[in-house]
């Protein structure tokens, strides 16, 4: 347990943070989970509209630091790779 005030206070903030990470994080993988499940079932329109959003939530993340930005890139571009092969 903190003793000081400023580790209280840094304690406060820390899971503060933590919160909002999780929420993040839960956002970004929700967003990609329903491009590959479009993937998966084979609907090329629902995909595209998935990724519409899954795009924007994985940059961000990446920006923020929470997953690295060339984990980002790569997971965009094998989405979009994946989404391609659905229109032949």
């Amino acid at each position: 347990m903190a003793n000081t005030s400023s580790a209280r206070k840094a304690a406060r903030k820390i899971a503060r943070r933590t919160d909002i990470n999780q929420a993040r994080r839960s956002r970004m993988r929700s967003a990609v989970r329903q491009v590959e499940e479009a993937i998966s079932e084979g609907d090329r329109n629902k995909a595209v509209e998935a990724m519409k959003t899954a795009e924007p939530a994985l940059m961000r993340a990446a920006q923020l630091g929470q997953i690295h930005r060339n984990s980002a890139s790569r997971k965009i571009s094998r989405l979009t790779k994946s989404i391609a092969k659905l229109g032949k």
